[in-house]
């Protein structure tokens, strides 16, 4: 019996419901809500007031300190994705092409600090970098440095926790790229007097540019969105703009104030995603 294109139609209308609900629930609706938050007024005794006011946009917009940190934030999510890329990719690599019987075993390894939670590391990370740490016992035990070096509670702390922490998100995204790269382009690209790297740079590298630009999205939202390392790590020295969200719902009662900075970092976010998407888009289809 013939199926009729209204058929298939609801059987993807199926297929796709299940997902559809999903974001319906757990990201349309949630951000609605804090849409709706952030044009309320602010009130002491309560969660916010009745009626719609823009004033908490007015002064967040207007607030210099707010665009400093908002700015170091997106500085650090860039430079934990440029210093993840360039750690990640030769591994990803060695990955995507090795035929070692160990493979399974590299996997594991880069995937494995996937399976501890985030405040377990970080709470590893505080006692290799404390004051008292392992690292700086070490370093003062063999007479490199008289004093402790500042290793936390600063923004270099903060940058090791991210790196480590995300650096799997780009391995994995990196590795299935390059697996889908014909390794025979390469040796033909050798065998016609291209060096290593010439080979390296006209094919593999453009050719994986899909990796690239989904491992560098994912560790870029996950790192300006991360709470805990930032919190951990960089004690009350380091503030980012999640942490400052947090304190102006939670510390200064003001939960309007905090949907409004939430609701403008995500449009500034998903317009420099948007921008990013389509320049590696074009470089994309510069290759076809």
């Amino acid at each position: 019996m013939a199926v009729t294109k209204t058929q298939q139609a609801a059987s993807r209308m199926l297929l796709f419901l299940p997902a559809a609900l999903w974001i319906m629930i757990f990201f349309v609706l949630p951000y609605s809500f804090l849409g709706y938050v952030s044009f309320k007024p602010t009130s002491s005794t309560s969660a916010y007031l009745p009626g719609f006011t823009l004033e908490n946009y007015i002064f967040n917009l207007t607030d210099s300190f707010f665009w400093v940190i908002l700015g170091e934030t997106l500085l650090g999510g860039v430079a934990t994705v440029v210093i993840c890329l360039l750690i990640s990719y030769p591994l990803a690599y060695r990955l995507a092409r090795s035929r070692s019987k160990y493979r399974s075993l590299m996997y594991m390894v880069v995937i494995s600090p996937l399976l501890v939670g985030v405040v377990i590391r970080c709470y590893g990370w505080m006692v290799l970098l404390a004051d008292k740490g392992l690292v700086n016992d070490l370093l003062l035990k063999v007479g490199l440095i008289d004093a402790p070096l500042p290793l936390m509670y600063n923004m270099f702390g903060v940058m090791v926790g991210l790196v480590q922490v995300y650096m799997p998100y780009m391995v994995i995204s990196l590795t299935g790229s390059i697996q889908a790269i014909n390794p025979e382009l390469e040796y033909t690209a050798r065998s016609l007097g291209a060096s290593r790297f010439t080979a390296f740079r006209k094919i593999t590298l453009p050719m994986s540019l899909p990796g690239i630009m989904s491992g560098s999205i994912l560790v870029f939202v996950l790192t300006i969105s991360s709470y805990a390392i930032p919190l951990l790590l960089g004690g009350n020295k380091t503030l980012t703009t999640p942490l400052m969200i947090v304190q102006t719902a939670l510390d200064a009662f003001d939960w309007p104030g905090g949907a409004s900075m939430a609701v403008i970092m995500f449009v500034i976010v998903v317009t420099l995603l948007s921008i990013y998407i389509k320049v590696l888009m074009h470089a994309m289809r510069g290759l076809k």
